[in-house]
């Protein structure tokens, strides 16, 4: 008795429709009868919609299906199929290799547009645009330091970033930067502990103050009654 395994049969190129379909589509090309090939073929078509007949009501479900037919037969079919036939080259086009930019960001807290912004200002020929955009700018960037480091920048701080990132391209205003001072004001005098959030702080505050009423609630009566 001879033994057929899987490992010395052909390879399936769609294993999802299984090993009987591929042999029956195999069986086709074998038909010299070219009606009778194309008959068949049809009925073949039919046996692979039962397959999935929940998608027999979507778009282009027929198409697929010849489709799939040509592809299991690795293309060497020859029936008379209503959709243009596939070919191979079509389907082994490779996918465009798509640009990645491998650009450095030289201040990862403020982010690679701030750079951009203050490189194109560099170009610009109108005062005013670039007295604004840099004051939007600044404010900018002091509340992305603020994330990052928990603190508010000085303004030289600023001034020095923005100056190295134009490469000294852009007039800067260092009046109009100092009036944005009070615009970002830290609200808590003393960074958040690692691992307590502000709420938290507040009712410990609270428990504190509560705790010494109590004690010299407690106090002042073992006072009066001593007397």
């Amino acid at each position: 008795m001879k033994k057929n395994y899987n490992y010395t049969r052909r390879k399936l190129y769609l294993p999802e429709y299984g090993r009987h379909i591929h042999e029956m589509i195999d069986s086709l090309s074998e038909i010299e009868d070219r009606r009778e090939r194309n008959r068949q073929a049809r009925a073949v078509i039919a046996v692979m919609g039962n397959l999935n007949p929940l998608l027999r009501d979507t778009a282009d479900f027929t198409h697929k299906l010849w489709d799939h037919l040509f592809i299991m037969s690795d293309f060497q079919l020859d029936v008379d199929s209503p959709y243009p036939r596939p070919s191979r080259q079509e389907l082994t086009v490779a996918p465009r290799r798509m640009p990645y930019t491998q650009s450095r960001i030289a201040y990862k807290h403020y982010g690679k547009y701030v750079e951009r912004m203050i490189g194109g200002l560099a170009s610009e020929q109108d005062a005013q645009t670039v007295a604004r955009t840099v004051d939007n700018l600044a404010r900018y960037m002091r509340t992305k330091s603020f994330e990052y480091n928990q603190e508010h920048p000085n303004n030289e701080v600023i001034v020095k970033d923005i100056r190295r990132m134009s490469a000294d391209a852009i007039e800067i205003d260092e009046v109009a930067l100092n009036n944005l001072r009070s615009d970002y004001k830290q609200h808590f005098s003393a960074r958040p502990q690692k691992g307590f959030r502000p709420q938290q702080q507040r009712q410990q505050q609270k428990n504190r103050a509560q705790h010494n009423r109590n004690f010299q609630k407690n106090n002042s009566s073992y006072r009066n009654s001593s007397k």
